[in-house]
């Protein structure tokens, strides 16, 4: 499994065809992931089955030829162990039922055991796996300290995150503390992850974009590179891929290279050749087509395809993927136009 053309690549090694998985390929655009969701009766029961997990991590391998399977669950399972209750409201999303609103708050928070408190998640990395039967590599992820914080904070999805921000301002100690405390939960928990079966690591930071230079540069960029130091600390899996995706933080390529990943993800507002431009042979690059373009007809989609492998140009080092997760309206014969194209096209990159 370490000659995967997905490690490989990860590994900026020579490759036979471009790899290619996608955010969110396990989701509500494939109709056996809607049944097997109303047969779970709610997301959370879902994701926090390791029999159901395993089961909709494995659907879109069934009908695509991807390169990598992804764990089935959520990122704000960490702060959920936290005893910060988590629940989804229908049409609104994921709630807190204890946000954290002062230093008092995050002062009572520590470190969850992953082996207990995410032990559902850990038993579903195992059974993945062992279903797996060694067909494609299996990815663990986590959300950012910093993404991680925002929901944390505001106790609900937002298109500000105000009252982090707000923090961020005016009790910056409190807010380095919630982020310390996030990064080591965060690495603990890829550990787990690890330690349980995967095989390659990605942290997202999916909302590092919404902060000013300098803000993400110390409350985003920092506790990034906490994790990845941490990670890569234990010896037991140092060699395991790491993938940092900050969405929307294409101004900071250079510093998240310098925190010793093994690759990035870049969105699709930037185009691979200035990202690899910028980042040299420091890191893999993960990235980067336009989610809207799988609402196009196939031959579009092959058309943007190769302008994207044409972008990163020869030589290792690029997996195929989304500039951010799929959306529920596609078609899931777009995504099979979308990943033949690449294994067809990549192969002469």
């Amino acid at each position: 499994m370490s000659e995967h053309r997905f490690l490989r690549a990860l590994r900026r090694e020579p490759v036979d065809t471009t790899p290619v998985w996608i955010m969110r390929q396990a989701g509500r655009y494939l109709p056996e992931y809607r049944a097997t969701r109303a047969r779970a009766g709610s997301f959370l029961a879902l994701a926090k089955t390791p029999e159901l997990a395993c089961e909709v991590t494995l659907q879109p391998l069934a009908r695509f030829d991807l390169d990598a399977a992804i764990l089935f669950s959520d990122i704000l399972t960490v702060p959920d162990a936290m005893g910060l209750g988590l629940h989804f409201v229908e049409g609104e999303g994921p709630k807190f039922a204890r946000p954290l609103r002062s230093a008092a708050d995050i002062e009572r928070l520590g470190v969850p055991d992953p082996h207990a408190e995410l032990r559902y998640v850990t038993d579903a990395v195992r059974l993945i796996r062992r279903e797996l039967h060694e067909r494609v590599p299996l990815i663990g992820f986590s959300g950012s300290p910093w993404t991680l914080a925002c929901y944390m904070i505001e106790g609900e999805g937002s298109s500000s995150f105000a009252r982090a921000k707000a923090m961020m301002w005016n009790e910056p100690a409190a807010l380095h503390r919630l982020l310390s405390i996030n990064a080591r939960a965060v690495a603990a928990y890829l550990l787990a992850q690890v330690e349980a079966g995967a095989q390659a690591l990605q942290v997202f930071d999916t909302w590092g974009g919404m902060l000013s230079p300098d803000a993400f540069r110390e409350f985003s960029q920092r506790y990034l590179h906490e994790v990845v130091a941490l990670v890569k600390a234990d010896e037991r899996v140092r060699d395991v891929p790491l993938i940092l995706f900050s969405k929307g933080a294409n101004g900071h390529l250079e510093g998240l290279a310098d925190s010793g990943c093994d690759a990035l993800g870049v969105d699709w507002t930037i185009t691979l050749d200035e990202a690899r431009r910028r980042v040299g042979a420091r890191v893999a690059l993960q990235g980067n087509l336009d989610p809207a373009t799988l609402h196009a007809a196939p031959g579009a989609i092959r058309a943007e395809v190769e302008r994207t492998l044409r972008s990163f140009g020869r030589g290792p080092g690029h997996v195929f993927n989304l500039g951010h997760g799929i959306t529920p309206d596609i078609d899931p014969a777009h995504v099979a136009a979308l990943v033949d194209a690449v294994h067809e096209l990549g192969a002469t990159g």
